[in-house]
């Protein structure tokens, strides 16, 4: 039997499993045989019909469930269980524990979390459940941590010391005896790793690893924030002398075994202020008509070589890290920056997607291979814009990262304008076939010379940033198409459909502004979220709604297991270009040279636990590049304490509600203690704060005034004082 048929067997074995005890479960009181199992689970194969006799038997025999008359089967009375899951510590310092074979999280109190961490695996005691009542229970053990090092200011008294982590889920403070504290003063802010908790104590045990520095600085803070993730902030010494000595030179016995390109026009579009250049478009035109354009990524595998610490090190970083003032690279700079980044008029290997298009963007011919390049130009996404909008050669000083005002050829404003023709009949095809349009509002700092926020500004993604798109996910698209049809192990980007529940949620803040989702079925719920998208632009609840709506998605992942990418709309999607920045493009290249090569499938267990890692990985680097947002977005509204600002409700809990202000969307909070005309209660059906006395409602996307009342750099903290609302709200 072949090892996929064997797992779709023993998968169906877990589903038939998992179903005995769903129906077992939802009435506990009664008996069921196997045939009306069989009608509540909707299993009419004679296969299926076996499997469940066959697992009703087995389930008996290990006592997991009972039979009280023959062939009559009944759920297992039990007063307690134990089940093992993720604790999730919420800012009241109460838990909840995720258990995937339970239905509902088990509420565990903060008196009750047995020394368990936010994100620890735990055996949580069930306690018996009372009608109407979620589960709840107490942690028995903490079977593995997920951090062991946490941030936090010392506290420094004579013979020791209490380091209080800034993680507002973190409840304990840390004791660090005087010899264990590095050399740390009073007051400052330092990284601790935990070691022992004596049972008779009430702290667990510590030692300082790094002094950070002193809390509210700047690079303290960004430290910090790298620090809480487990993230570097700079390479070993060793990795960068090792990326050092690489032979970075491009040689002629290489470029004989690579397809030769240096001679077709070929350029670069990127932010203005990128330093890495990890992918260019060539361009030319072919004697029957068609187009040859060549999607040109710079071949990193090349230089990054299995088996050696400068792998090791990238692997165990798997993604840089953009933070607001700063890039924190995969790669050392003379890699990143230098030997892989594809600057204009230097010759670079490459890893290339080339295909043939007709003028309706038809696909007649694709390669993939190694190839070397030379990029004739480099240009900003300002200025490949302004030749999309006007067709001139000449880039004006406003917008030039040259010196001053320059002229482009004809043949590079030709080459543009036909890529944006392209792009544009291939992002309608993608929307036709079920895509969905996010293009999110991204907040921008301008930083002065000091990285201290200036002004804030939104990112726009144009014409210009939608051609490199659709390219870019054409590459990714047909790469990934390629292998997978031939059903050999290799790294997807998937992206599940996304959970009912969400968008039934989403459907109910939603209809606050007079939107809906459809659910009828995926053509109409997608058609409707991107009419949903299409409707809010520019109007005051869009970042409110693009927010909410990326929410009821399901997080895209690396896995080697295929099921297509929901959002792109495409059966098979990979990453492919931005080996620089991402470590799962490099595994990509490194799996298509080997099957280009003729080599026998790769293993899919090792490939699939590099793929969790980067996973995991991208969701530490996206929680710290949000962190860094909000510590600017507070360090900006410092300087602006006295001002009044109209803002948007975008959350509503039982311990305030949160503002986001329209001008600048910069997000904090109105605590309801601060609130002072009324005593108000939470009403959680309205998405609302209501007064008890005079029945005053601040709702989910009211518009209200607002002042900063308090900033807290350290804890990233945004306090507002309410002062209103604002008159005759209207929602067009």
């Amino acid at each position: 039997m072949s090892k996929n048929k064997k797992r779709a067997r023993s998968q169906r074995k877990n589903e038939i499993t998992k179903g005995i005890f769903t129906v077992l479960e939802k009435e506990p009181s009664k008996s069921f045989n196997y045939k009306q199992i069989a009608t509540k689970l909707g299993i009419k194969e004679t296969k299926d019909r076996n499997e469940l006799i066959k697992r009703l038997g087995q389930l008996k025999a290990s006592s997991r469930i009972l039979e009280v008359e023959r062939g009559k089967f009944k759920k297992k009375p039990s007063l307690h269980t134990y089940f093992t899951g993720i604790i999730d510590v919420t800012m009241s310092g109460n838990a909840y524990v995720v258990v995937d074979d339970l239905d509902a999280d088990v509420f565990v109190p903060y008196n009750k979390l047995n020394r368990a961490f936010h994100g620890d695996t735990v055996e949580v005691f069930l306690k018996p459940k009372r009608n109407g009542k979620k589960p709840e229970g107490e942690v028995s053990k903490v079977l593995e941590r997920k951090k062991t090092v946490f941030v936090g200011i010392v506290d420094k008294q004579k013979t020791f010391a209490f380091v209080r982590p800034t993680d507002p889920k973190m409840y304990t403070d840390i004791f660090v005896p005087i010899e264990k504290l590095k050399k740390a003063e009073d007051g400052d802010k330092v990284l601790v790793e935990i070691g022992d908790w004596p049972a008779d104590a009430d702290s667990p045990y510590g030692k300082v690893t790094q002094i950070l520095g002193k809390p509210g600085e700047h690079d303290t803070e960004i430290h910090s924030i790298l620090a809480e993730y487990g993230l570097p902030y700079e390479f070993p010494f060793e990795v960068e002398q090792f990326a050092k000595t690489l032979d970075t030179s491009i040689k002629e016995s290489e470029i004989s075994k690579r397809r030769d390109m240096r001679e077709v026009l070929t350029f670069t579009i990127d932010p203005k202020d990128a330093k890495d250049f990890d992918d260019a478009l060539s361009f030319q035109k072919l004697e029957n008509g068609n187009y040859e354009i060549g999607i040109h990524i710079a071949d990193v595998s090349h230089y990054l070589q299995e088996n050696t610490i400068l792998e090791e090190e990238a692997y165990e970083r798997a993604t840089s890290v953009y933070l607001v003032d700063r890039v924190v690279p995969m790669l050392p700079e003379v890699l990143s920056n230098n030997a892989c980044s594809l600057r204009p008029n230097e010759e670079k290997y490459t890893f290339s997607a080339v295909f043939e298009m007709d003028k309706k963007a038809n696909l007649v011919n694709q390669w993939f291979g190694r190839t070397v390049i030379n990029s004739n130009e480099r240009f900003a996404y300002e200025e490949a814009q302004h030749i999309i909008e006007t067709g001139e050669t000449t880039i004006p000083k406003e917008i030039s990262i040259r010196k001053g005002s320059y002229t482009v050829s004809d043949e590079v404003v030709d080459a543009t304008l036909t890529f944006d023709k392209l792009a544009k009949i291939m992002r309608k095809q993608r929307m036709d076939e079920g895509a969905i349009s996010f293009d999110k509002i991204e907040v921008r700092f301008h930083l002065n010379e000091k990285n201290e926020p200036a002004g804030v500004y939104f990112k726009e993604s144009k014409d210009a940033n939608k051609l490199i798109e659709e390219f870019m996910l054409l590459a990714n698209k047909k790469v990934a198409e390629f292998i997978g049809k031939q059903k050999k192990t290799f790294v997807y980007r998937i992206h599940d459909e996304p959970d009912e529940d969400k968008l039934i949620a989403l459907n109910g803040v939603i209809s606050r502004f007079g939107h809906s989702v459809n659910l009828k079925d995926r053509k109409s719920i997608n058609s409707s979220l991107n009419k949903l998208l299409e409707d809010v632009k520019g109007k005051k609840e869009q970042n409110l709604v693009d927010t909410l709506a990326i929410r009821s998605m399901s997080k895209a992942i690396y896995t080697t297991e295929n099921i297509g990418h929901y959002g792109l709309g495409f059966e098979y999607y990979t990453h492919f270009t931005s080996p620089i920045r991402r470590y799962p493009d490099v595994m990509v290249h490194r799996l298509l040279q080997h099957y280009l090569d003729g080599g026998k499938p790769a293993k899919a267990a090792i490939y699939e636990e590099k793929c969790k890692h980067s996973s995991d990985m991208e969701v530490l680097a996206a929680n710290a590049e949000r962190d860094s947002v909000k510590y600017m977005q507070i360090k900006f509204m410092e300087d602006h304490k006295d001002q009044k600002f109209l803002g948007v409700i975008s959350g509503v809990t039982e311990w305030g509600i949160y503002v986001e202000i329209i001008e600048n969307k910069c997000d904090g909070m109105v605590r309801i203690r601060d609130i002072r005309d009324d005593y108000y209660i939470f009403d959680e059906r309205q998405y609302a704060i209501v007064g008890e006395r005079y029945n005053r409602m601040y709702q989910l996307g009211d518009e209200v005034y607002v002042m900063v009342k308090d900033t807290d750099l350290v804890k990233r903290h945004l306090d507002f004082s309410l002062i209103g609302k604002r008159e005759s709200i209207t929602l067009e």
